[in-house]
């Protein structure tokens, strides 16, 4: 299948709703995202008869650098404005301002789309899910890409894995928060239950006695990965170069999870660009 790469409009512009502020390398990370959810969608189109994507924690729908300077869309509404067979669009935001903002820019956007934004609590968000969307069955199947991307560790592993048991896949961005300001102690001592649950499973012991924010990063997403694939997922990870304040690292990892798909050929498919390096912690 030839999957046209998404075109976002020209005129992505204040427009005195909420706008998130965000480093320059957040556009980076849109654009990486997309690029997972083509290859999705080459890999699942002969499988699939629909395609739903899922945003987790999709904001205002707008990034801004630089007091408001440059202004472009996060993932969700990048989505909207390309030309992807996506079939439905599912975005979830819980602040009551940027899931204003999001309803109203995606009316703008995409106002002949299948959108609809959900408010609800993350631990409600499974049976809205198993109600609201189609499951597969004999002669039509459904693909469900969730990009989850709190840029924190407020997405405990279980939740990940009752969403996985409706079928979803997922791409995680590893972003959150370290650098010497709030380092890896603010996760280990001060919020240890929220580590727990974000990396599941067992090795929160050995995350304890990390030195270091890199160390603590590289071994967090070892576990996850660790873990999913006690879950039963597929797994891959890639990594890209970083320049960022917020998390004062070289590098940080992506990853695809799926247990319908191949998470090696997802991973070729989004290959594309030199910056890529699939080789981790090399």
């Amino acid at each position: 299948m030839n999957v046209k790469t998404p075109v976002a409009p020209l005129n992505f512009q204040a427009d005195g709703l909420s706008i998130t502020a965000a480093e320059p390398w957040f556009k980076v990370k849109v654009q990486l995202v997309q690029r997972y959810l083509q290859a999705f969608i080459m890999n699942a189109a002969a499988k699939a008869d629909e395609i739903i994507f899922v945003d987790a924690f999709s904001g205002s729908g707008l990034y801004s650098t630089g007091h408001q300077k440059a202004i472009f869309p996060s993932v969700a509404l990048a989505t909207l404005a390309g030309d992807l067979p996506i079939h439905r669009w599912i975005f979830c935001e819980r602040d009551p301002e940027q899931a204003y903002a999001l309803q109203v820019r995606v009316k703008k956007y995409g106002p002949e789309k299948n959108v609809s934004v959900f408010s609800d609590a993350l631990p409600e968000l499974t049976d809205r899910f198993r109600t609201s969307l189609p499951t597969s069955k004999r002669g039509h199947k459904v693909a469900v890409l969730c990009l989850v991307d709190p840029f924190s560790l407020d997405m405990p592993l279980g939740l990940m894995e009752k969403w996985s048991a409706l079928g979803f896949s997922f791409v995680v961005p590893f972003t959150f928060v370290l650098n010497d300001r709030l380092t890896y102690q603010h996760y280990t001592e001060d919020h240890p239950d929220t580590l727990r649950k974000y990396i599941g499973g067992t090795g929160f012991d050995s995350l304890s006695k990390v030195t270091s924010n890199i160390q603590f990063y590289k071994h967090l997403v070892r576990l996850y990965q660790n873990n999913m694939l006690v879950m039963g997922m597929n797994t891959a990870l890639s990594v890209h170069k970083l320049e960022s304040h917020l998390i004062n690292l070289p590098v940080f990892y992506m990853g695809f999870f799926s247990r319908q798909f191949s998470a090696q050929a997802i991973q070729r498919d989004v290959n594309v660009s030199e910056h890529l390096q699939f080789d981790l912690f090399g």
